[in-house]
């Protein structure tokens, strides 16, 4: 670890925790129930252990105090208004599908679990926006607005239980981002309680608006950091065209790369452009039994949603077979495309099979650095003795590596955990960040400095200092 990492953990120490025998716990609970539905308050150990934390290896989550699960936003700040009078540690939460540690509890903080503000509170067609609770469900919210022939495009992969207050808080993407960009580009107004149990409002409603510093993309991946938030008005689009897809088989990772290269620089915009390496194609070969030859290194996935998306794939597919594709197969409609599809949609389950563990890594290089990061984490694989399967979101850069490891092997654990920095470091050589959508949290706080800066870390702890000068919000994450 170097200077500039190791000074980014030696920043104000976080607030500690209720310990075991502490008067604040009684003080605590008596007034949470004081402003809270008996329900709301949940302190049975065995109940709350189960919120200790989210979907990611190797980050530490302590024991929390009590979770709550408030259902108004008074109800929230009342919450911080008792932490804060007690000076105890918040970590809000939504449903844990994170990778990163971000929603992973501190020892003796309380939980404040979000999922029960679940409400759709309107769906507006003419403005084109939805106003909703932090605990709606992504996909919930895609359904409820197709009704009105309109589309939330972010779609992260876990888009069937991850809300949207959690995809705010950690700025998700998911696999249309190539063509309709991520969550931050969709979130115009929020309303969020800060650490005092003030209520602000962010943004707006309408289509354009300049006024003031842009505090909504502020707290758009700031992880819970510098307030809860517990509204958002949501930019819509009308829905598009059912799309059509192609695969396209390479012999190398960087014949594929040099499609996507060119797909983009020739001006077109798929709604989906992923890959898989490889090792992640053998893996849900042998999984779903793909059909797919073993020959294959790379595996290339484009999609169109425009009005005639079987030209767009002509096209494409003579692109793919310049750089070198031994095999492309276009779908003829939509039933043929979610088959090709569903390759790309099993790549973590077929590589979870491999080994006991995964650790899934998230760095973002320029498209044009993408076959020197899916060559150089093969590499890595290869010196760390360990299979690493690639899957990308290849039309915007974001690699998912996925190292696979066995938990219970003590070594092995250590070469994952190394081999995962390596991928990082490998990233910012690239020219590239640490996370493209799944954030910092704690598994990458290390690394964080190094991408920032002095300058940058500097600014950020003024900001976080600024809207939550106690530091009570998740204590221990970023920074």
């Amino acid at each position: 670890m170097d200077d500039l990492q190791r000074n980014a953990q030696q920043d104000d120490p976080p607030p500690d925790g209720l310990q075991q025998g502490d008067p604040r716990q009684d003080d605590l609970l008596a007034r949470l129930r004081a402003g809270l539905p008996a329900e709301a308050v949940l302190t049975d150990p065995d109940v709350t252990a189960s919120y200790a934390h989210d979907m990611a290896s190797f980050c530490t989550a302590g024991t929390p105090a009590a979770v709550v699960l408030p259902r108004t936003v008074e109800q929230v700040q009342h919450v911080m208004r008792t932490a804060t009078a007690l000076r105890v540690p918040v970590v809000p939460q939504g449903a844990r599908t994170g990778l990163s540690g971000g929603a992973n509890a501190s020892d003796g903080c309380l939980v404040l679990s979000l999922v029960k503000m679940d409400r759709i509170l309107e769906i507006n067609p003419v403005d084109r926006i939805a106003v909703v609770e932090p605990g709606v469900v992504n996909a919930v919210l895609s359904r409820a607005v197709a009704e009105h022939g309109l589309y939330y495009p972010p779609d992260p992969s876990s888009w069937e239980t991850c809300t949207i207050g959690g995809n705010i808080g950690t700025a998700s993407g998911g696999l249309c981002c190539v063509k309709y960009g991520v969550t931050a580009e969709y979130v115009l107004g929020l309303d969020v309680v800060l650490a005092d149990g003030r209520l602000l409002r962010t943004g707006r409603r309408t289509a354009k608006g300049v006024a003031g510093y842009d505090l909504t993309r502020l707290f758009v991946g700031s992880e819970g950091s510098l307030g809860v938030v517990v509204g958002a008005v949501l930019a819509l689009k009308p829905q598009p065209p059912v799309q059509l897809a192609l695969a396209a088989e390479f012999p190398s990772a960087e014949a594929a790369c040099a499609a996507v290269c060119t797909i983009m620089e020739r001006g077109h915009t798929p709604s989906l452009l992923e890959l898989m390496d490889g090792t992640t194609v053998r893996a849900v070969n042998k999984l779903a039994n793909m059909g797919l030859p073993d020959t294959t290194e790379a595996l290339l996935l484009c999609a169109f949603d425009t009005p005639d998306p079987a030209a767009d794939l002509a096209a494409v597919a003579e692109l793919c077979r310049a750089a070198g594709a031994t095999e492309v197969v276009p779908a003829e409609d939509a039933a043929e495309s979610a088959l090709l599809l569903q390759a790309r949609r099993l790549s973590l389950t077929a590589l979870e099979t491999i080994k006991t563990a995964t650790m899934i890594d998230d760095v973002c290089v320029p498209r044009t650095r993408l076959a020197a990061m899916l060559t150089g984490t093969a590499a890595i694989a290869e010196k760390y003795g360990l299979t690493i399967g690639v899957c990308a979101h290849a039309g915007d850069g974001n690699t998912h590596p996925v190292v696979c490891f066995d938990h219970a092997d003590e070594d092995e654990s250590r070469r994952a955990r190394e081999s995962f920095d390596e991928i990082m470091a490998l990233g910012l050589e690239l020219g590239g960040t640490i996370t493209g959508e799944h954030g910092v949290g704690v598994l990458k706080k290390e690394w964080l400095a190094r991408e920032l800066g002095p300058v940058g870390v500097e600014l950020q702890r003024g900001i976080k200092r600024t809207f939550d000068p106690l530091g009570l919000l998740n204590p221990g994450k970023l920074f």
